[in-house]
């Protein structure tokens, strides 16, 4: 398929034809351009000031375009240069570009004048602009001798450049010796005429180096002046020096520097006026002395100031306005001030312009016999002339044309021949400048040629328009007709539209527009025809489009994009984000039917697109990605109706991020308690944003606003201004407030302070007021600092004390305080609780009653009773033990408690003590009570050994605890068989002063399992038991030590060994998990009913201590 555009090469080649209007169209097409005649066109050309740099050689432009292809020739000074003359002078091959040789001995300045290039063929001659020749000059600074300037501290100074005149203008630039640029301030600065002007000069400005430079960058030169010296005197030092030359009588000292109202340093006066041309930019300047240092301010009388186009430099001292236009013109006012008052000038802004374009002439191509014009229309200030030249002469005095008439800016043409070619120049020129524009006509005749290449492939979409190109060419205009089909009729009918450039279109393409059409074309000098070729394919459509979603951030997106197309086309589909390329990120995910989007972030917000090219067509389909985020904090706070007790403030929300804010909270920070905490006010619907606040008096209140949506909290707002309420009386009193004796002659008041915005008020203190309870007393009051804490002194010991502690700051007091009960400080209690009786109700259990001591005694707040008792020694046995003492705490006015916890058959001692908040009162005398016996422990150890045929030895020690006299160990045994059932039990009572038994009579190889447990008066008690085997014979016991020296053996019994211990392992962690043992099964099952723990909530046993110590008395 042949492509329906003209490469970029061939476009270069006919550029100068691209702006053509004319009665006959000429195609860009390179080989019909080629054969057509052309009149000349300027295609390139040197600047009008042309400033050139006079080392190196001078090259002027002239590039020009025809058919055939021009000559050229210059004028110099509006006279003939015959370049053939100079040797230095030589034109560039096939192109009318100068190049003048300075390099090689020419002077430039022997080539300065005005230059113009002309450029002609058969057809015409065009001329190009003026072009102005000047060599770039750099002069030197003349010599000068500068004198130091002194000038004494807060008067203004002016440094003047003065730089050679150079051409162009150099740049300007204040220095020092080490080329360090000098500092500029609203102070020091430099004028637009590169003086360096001091406001007000003060003792750092002295200094030896002020250099002025003077950059020329046509010949890349900077020239410097000599170095200024400026010396600042201060009044301190002009007042020694005078001192010094002065005797003690004289009347001597300097004044001291005074500060100035402004004055103007430049411009001078009051009014002054400026000319700029259109289109460039107009800087107006001002600059005053004063002290202080004066600011400037521009204003524009009876308007505004150009919008997008002003800019303030040299600290707002220069008044910059870009592309000025005739509206900018009238008057500029620049104000100096400071605190002693101002002055202004006044500049009259008169804006100018050199000609330009309204309707510039173009050109025009013409068949013999047709009419047409040229239009050359400009405008300036003042109004432009308009003149017209042909082939560069002007027209009044060229050759006669009869087909030619010039009206003004317009030159009309009627029934043209082909001698009517030619170039005409129009000039448009004012005082300040010209414009000169070459415009051609060119009358041809030629012959119908068709410029679109024969069968040419049109491929198109169904239902779309279809546009066959038949390109054309000839002079006179031909004629245009189309044919379908090899030996199809003319095409007519409101199915076809047909263009003036010959292309034919098909509104609505469908399948039957497939085929072959043909484009003929002709004129007075010929007929010419081509075929092209239609076919129409189906539409490429997205059948799944994207869908809108809503993510939060982190979380990932995907959209689909399923497409149906043509089968012999092939589809490209890409994604796009807001009309752009996607951001070169690892998480965008491109599949072949979609798009996702992982770890979205607050930037991915946007539409997204679909697009889907064939070759023929583009479909697209878009979905909106909104990312919800939490709100941007709110700005713009304001505070008004400022109240001593409120204050409005209202905000501007910041963007919501696409999740509706739902509330907004206010806090507060109190900047002079509290600086740099914040507390929460209030918070107010995400519909509001103003709100009345509260406020507390004597608070330097600032406000910040925090924003709230469905995903969280914004960052807090920059806080607002601070506001400061007046002070007041407190309103309220501490809190909390109590009286508390540290000592027993002493009162502690305390309470919770206020708060620093509860003071109302500098100067915050307490009144702090006491009485004693229920005696005709008055108040006694004291005033003391912010703090928390009072002790009254010499107070009687555990009395009632009326209290009351009332806020005052510098403006009054607080509302009058409640009133609340303390006392003073506890003493230890003086009396021993009396009549203290011990019932014993078990071998572990006793009851202990006392009578309660009068509440006088106490000197405190009765906390209860402790009972303290201790095992004296057991009555079975002597012996040093380590004495455990043991307490129990009962709480309140309780007057007897439990004794649990007891051994029986020991004699145990108590007392009884009263508490309050100091301590512990005195003891009462000791009591001794004595348990009964109880049951034995089980023996302390059974071992069985010596084992023969018949008999078996045992040998036991005595209990741990007898808890009475034992009266006899009582042993049971039976036998087991090797199915481990148990025969008949045998019952043995041995006496108390045994330790160990010889069995006999038993029977060989049996094994026996022994019982056995002590006896007292009460009873048994828990028993311990034992495993023992009789032998078969002395053989048989020999062989058995035969096989437990056997390494079978050996290793059977380490293997039972291993799994005893491990079951010793699986019982411990069972233990510690709250499991039980059988033995401890077994004595929970035998307990004492009388010993059973009582509820815990009737007090009875109260709280248990222990204490330790050894005692050495007998037992």
């Amino acid at each position: 398929m042949m492509k329906n555009s003209i490469s970029a090469s061939k476009a270069s080649l006919v550029f100068f034809l691209y702006q053509m209007i004319s009665a006959l169209d000429v195609p860009l097409d390179s080989k019909l351009l080629e054969e057509l005649s052309q009149p000349p066109t300027i295609t390139q050309q040197s600047p009008k000031d042309y400033i050139v740099d006079p080392r190196e050689n001078i090259v002027i432009q002239c590039e020009a375009k025809g058919k055939p292809p021009p000559s050229f020739s210059w004028t110099r000074n509006g006279t003939h240069f015959d370049i053939d003359k100079d040797e230095q002078v030589t034109m560039k091959p096939n192109s009318g570009t100068l190049v003048i040789n300075i390099m090689n001995g020419g002077k430039a300045e022997a080539y300065e004048g005005v230059y113009q290039c002309t450029a002609r063929n058969e057809r015409g001659a065009a001329i190009s602009n003026n072009i102005v020749i000047r060599p770039s000059r750099s002069p030197l600074w003349t010599k000068e001798k500068l004198e130091p300037n002194q000038v004494r501290e807060g008067d203004s100074l002016v440094l003047h450049c003065r730089p050679p005149v150079g051409l162009p203008p150099p740049i300007i630039f204040w220095m020092d010796n080490a080329f360090q640029r000098l500092p500029q301030s609203e102070r020091v600065s430099q004028g637009l005429n590169g003086d360096l002007y001091f406001s007000n000069v003060q003792p750092e400005d002295t200094r030896e180096d002020y250099i002025c430079y003077a950059r020329f960058n046509h010949t890349q030169t900077i020239q410097q002046k000599q170095p200024i010296s400026v010396k600042v005197f201060s009044m301190d030092s002009l007042n020694d020096t005078i001192a010094a030359n002065l005797s003690d009588t004289d009347i001597y000292g300097a004044k001291p520097v005074t500060e100035r109202p402004p004055i103007l340093l430049t411009p001078t006066g009051t009014t002054s006026n400026k000319v700029e041309l259109r289109g460039n930019v107009l800087l107006l300047e001002c600059i005053a002395a004063g002290l202080p240092t004066p600011v400037i301010r521009w204003i524009k009388e009876g308007g505004e100031l150009p919008a997008n186009r002003t800019f303030f430099e040299n600290f707002k001292k220069t008044l910059k306005i870009i592309d000025v236009s005739e509206a900018d013109s009238g008057n500029y006012k620049c104000i100096a001030r400071n605190i002693l008052g101002s002055t202004h000038h006044v500049i009259s802004v008169t804006v100018k312009a050199a000609p330009y374009w309204i309707t510039a002439p173009r050109n025009l191509v013409l068949s013999p016999g047709e009419d047409g014009t040229l239009i050359c229309r400009a405008n300036g200030n003042p109004k432009p002339s308009i003149s017209w030249l042909a082939n560069g002469v002007p027209i009044a005095i060229a050759p006669e044309d009869p087909s030619r008439k010039v009206d003004g800016d317009t030159i009309i043409f009627s029934a043209v021949q082909e001698r009517s070619s030619a170039v005409y120049q129009c000039n448009a020129s004012n005082e300040y400048g010209y414009l000169l524009a070459n415009a051609f006509v060119n009358v041809l005749a030629e012959p119908p040629r068709i410029l679109t290449p024969a069968n040419k492939l049109y491929q198109v979409i169904l239902d779309s328009p279809a546009l066959i190109d038949c390109a054309y060419f000839g002079s006179p205009k031909p004629e245009i007709e189309w044919f379908k089909g090899v030996k199809g009729s003319i095409l007519r009918g409101n199915e076809y539209v047909f263009h003036d450039n010959g292309t034919l279109e098909i509104p609505v393409a469908q399948k039957d527009s497939t085929g072959t059409y043909t484009c003929v074309a002709r004129n007075e000098l010929g007929k010419i025809q081509n075929e092209v070729q239609l076919e129409v394919k189906d539409p490429t459509m997205i059948i799944k489009q994207p869908e809108y979603k809503v993510i939060q951030r982190y979380g990932h997106v995907s959209f689909e994009c399923i497409i149906k197309h043509d089968s012999t086309l092939i589809p490209t589909v890409i994604w796009l984000k807001d009309n752009d390329e996607l951001p070169d990120d690892e998480r965008f995910l491109v599949g072949k039917d979609n798009l996702t989007i992982m770890n979205v972030t607050d930037k991915d917000d946007g539409t997204y697109t679909c697009i889907v090219n064939t070759t023929l067509d583009s479909v697209s389909a878009s979905a909106v990605l909104t990312v919800v985020a939490r709100p941007n904090p709110p700005f713009d706070l304001e505070l008004t109706g400022q109240l001593e007790r409120s204050i409005e403030l209202s905000w501007i929300p910041g963007d919501e991020n696409n999740s509706p804010i739902t509330s907004f909270v206010i806090e507060y920070e109190d900047g002079l308690h509290e600086p740099g905490v914040w507390h929460y006010q209030t918070e107010v619907p995400g519909s509001q944003t103003t709100v009345q606040l509260k406020l507390s008096p004597y608070v330097n209140y600032s406000f910040r606003v925090i924003a709230v949506n469905e995903i969280g909290r914004s960052q807090p707002s920059e806080p607002s201004e601070q506001y400061l309420t007046k002070s007041a009386n407190p309103d309220e009193n501490p809190s909390n407030v109590q009286g508390i004796g540290s000592e027993p002659d002493n009162l502690v008041i305390t309470w919770e302070s206020l708060k620093g915005f509860q003071s109302n008020g500098p100067g915050l203190q307490y009144k702090v007021s006491w009485r004693q309870k229920d005696v005709d007393d008055e108040w006694t009051s004291v005033v003391v600092a912010n703090v928390s804490k009072y002790i009254v002194s010499g107070t009687p010991t555990f009395v009632p004390y009326e209290i009351k502690v009332q806020a005052l700051n510098d403006l009054g007091y607080a509302p009058e305080p409640s009133e609340v009960i303390g006392h003073s400080g506890e003493d230890l209690p003086m009396v021993a609780p009396g009549n203290v009786q011990v019932h014993v109700i078990n071998s572990t259990l006793a009851k202990v009653h006392w009578d309660p001591v009068p509440l006088k005694s106490v000197r405190g707040h009765l906390q209860g009773y402790k009972v303290y008792y201790w095992k004296v020694q057991s009555l079975s046995r002597r012996s040093k033990r380590h004495i455990e003492k043991k307490i129990l705490t009962f709480r309140g006015n309780k007057t007897f408690g439990m004794l649990p916890g007891l051994e029986p058959y020991s004699s145990y001692k108590l007392n009884v003590r009263v508490v309050n908040g100091k301590g512990e009162g005195p003891a009462s005398p000791d009591r001794v009570f004595k348990t009964p016996e109880g049951v034995p422990s089980s023996p302390s150890f059974l071992k069985i050994t010596n084992p023969t045929l018949d008999s078996l030895t045992l040998e036991w020690g005595s209990p741990t605890h007898p808890n009475g006299v034992l009266i006899s160990y009582i042993l049971k045994f039976q036998p087991i068989n090797n199915t481990h059932e148990l025969g008949p039990l045998v019952e043995i009572r041995i006496p108390a002063n045994e330790s160990s038994l010889i069995l006999k009579n038993l029977n060989y190889s049996t094994r026996y399992k022994f019982y056995f447990n002590a006896q007292t008066s009460v009873g048994s008690g828990s028993q311990i038991t034992e495993e023992a085997v009789t032998i078969m014979d002395e053989a048989m016991a020999s062989r058995q030590v035969d096989i437990a020296t056997q390494g079978w053996f050996i290793g059977l019994m380490c293997a039972v060994a291993l799994l005893i211990l491990i079951l010793l392992i699986v019982c411990f962690i069972r233990r510690n998990k709250g499991g039980k043992y059988p033995v401890k099964e077994k004595e929970d099952a035998h307990a004492d009913p009388e010993i059973q723990p009582m509820k815990e909530d009737d007090g009875t046993f109260g709280e248990y201590r222990l204490f330790s110590f050894v005692s050495s008395a007998p037992f």
